[in-house]
């Protein structure tokens, strides 16, 4: 039985301790940090600068790598890209050093010890990497470890070139399950239709290769919930360089690039962690101090003009086009037949207070418990109505949309703020909600957050209309 990611996940952690044992033994042997007293700090711990820099690098090492990304290497990294982030790696730590020696103005090292324990270091470190590596690739191609389960959809040149690739390059660790595409021939394993059928039955794919030019919207967002939901990682294959943009990640696997949909401030798990909690902070307060008694006066409200529901319950496309249950306020004449019909202005299924509560956004104030449940943020890009979403899916850029969908909808959203809501009348509509939503998600902050609920009340009070 294939287990996934099964030790992967530990070689990170073992290489950084590897490099941080190897700089912290070393510096015994060339520096006597602990000659002199500090002359600011009386205690004997902080008098102990050895300890003192174990502590320093265990705090500063770990960063520098991470943004520097120095662990970030994969079975197709080449060897001079290794021996770059070895080399800027060092020019970190050197000056990391060099500020904790001016921090401790008392310790006297000189510059050409300072060189020999550093080309020792990062010799050993490089050395380190280079041996871990070939020996994957090792392990990989003779003993048939570190495997990656794969499967490529569709048969176009780049998709043929990736298959001789996984095929003739053992050491890298690939084993292709099976190449579907409509074009059928002695290598295909079965249609793009039959993909699905085989991966549902397939236990332990690790990736999805797509060739884009050769998918459909909706199957590409079909591989994207079924990835997400699996802890897949799903990739593309593009036939032109016009689909590499800064949104999606490029590998090069030899000369093919290979697109990945790049992970965004959102979905890092400290900003993740930072925005849930403030989600969950800021929907609770909505809960308790607001709805806990408006709820019973708006049911009051729409009960008295019409007969149906309080609540209006439609399913809506949430983070990876996973479904969920969106919850507002009724507005309309209960009618089943117009359950996906949008909204337009003067439209006569509108009720009196229904008028009320949409241009003053009061209907939407029941997603607040959609936020509570984690369908929902306060603030993202709009979820659409299922129809609409495929409809709105062929006047976009399919990786801009695909992206759109890689964060949890909000209650509201840049794009509403900025004068996109309601009613979508032409193309430009949703090509400039679109647009905004993108820039949300790059750019996200929890003050740009903040700074959208301001705005959208801002809006309410001023009164701006709302057809949707």
């Amino acid at each position: 039985m294939h287990v996934k990611g099964r030790y992967s996940w530990l070689l990170r952690p073992f290489f950084m301790v590897f490099d941080l044992c190897v700089i912290n033994i070393l510096v015994f042997f060339f520096f006597d940090f602990n000659d002199q007293d500090l002359y600011f700090f009386e205690s004997s711990f902080w008098n102990n600068k050895h300890l003192l820099f174990i502590i320093y690098t265990i705090i500063f090492w770990p960063l520098s790598s991470f943004f520097l990304k120095f662990y970030n290497v994969y079975r197709f990294t080449s060897v001079p890209h290794i021996l770059s982030l070895v080399i800027k790696q060092l020019f970190a730590y050197t000056l990391i050093m060099y500020a904790f020696i001016g921090i401790f103005r008392s310790i006297n090292v000189s510059a050409f010890v300072t060189f020999k324990y550093l080309m020792l270091s990062f010799g050993i470190i490089g050395l380190g990497k280079i041996i871990g590596y070939y020996g994957l690739k090792k392990y990989r191609s003779v003993l048939d470890g570190n495997i990656r389960r794969v499967i490529i959809i569709g048969f176009s040149a780049g998709a043929q070139e990736l298959e001789r690739l996984f095929r003739n390059n053992k050491d890298l660790g690939y084993k292709l399950l099976g190449i579907f595409s409509d074009n059928k021939n002695d290598v295909v394993t079965g249609t793009i239709e039959e993909s699905f059928d085989f991966i549902e039955k397939e236990t332990g794919i690790d990736e999805i290769y797509c060739a884009i030019d050769e998918v459909s919207e909706k199957h590409v967002n079909d591989y994207v919930k079924y990835a997400s939901l699996n802890m897949i990682n799903i990739k593309f294959i593009p036939n032109t360089k016009k689909l590499i943009t800064k949104r999606l990640k490029t590998d090069y696997y030899n000369y093919l690039p290979v697109l990945s949909i790049q992970e965004t401030a959102l979905n890092n798990n400290i900003n993740r962690f930072i925005k849930r909690g403030f989600d969950i902070v800021f929907s609770l307060i909505i809960i308790i101090c607001v709805l806990s008694w408006f709820i019973p006066l708006m049911a009051i409200l729409i009960k008295l003009e019409s007969k149906g529901p309080v609540f209006y319950r439609h399913v809506r496309n949430g983070i990876n086009y996973k479904e969920f249950t969106c919850y507002k306020f009724r507005s309309l004449a209960h009618n089943n037949d117009s359950k996906y019909e949008h909204v337009t202005q003067q439209d006569s299924r509108v009720t009196r207070i229904g008028r009320f509560i949409r241009k003053t956004s009061i209907d939407e104030l029941p997603q607040f418990f959609n936020v509570l449940k984690g369908d929902m943020s306060v603030i993202g890009p709009r979820p659409h109505m299922i129809p609409y979403t495929k409809e709105y899916a062929k006047k976009i850029d399919k990786f801009n949309f695909v992206f759109r969908h890689s964060v949890k909808p909000g209650i509201s959203g840049l794009a509403q703020v900025k004068g996109y809501r309601g009613e979508i009348k032409n193309d430009e509509d949703i090509i400039n909600r679109i647009k905004y939503d993108i820039f949300y998600i790059e750019n996200w902050s929890l003050f740009l957050d903040i700074k959208i609920i301001f705005e959208t009340i801002a809006n309410i009070v001023k009164g701006e209309k709302k057809a949707y």
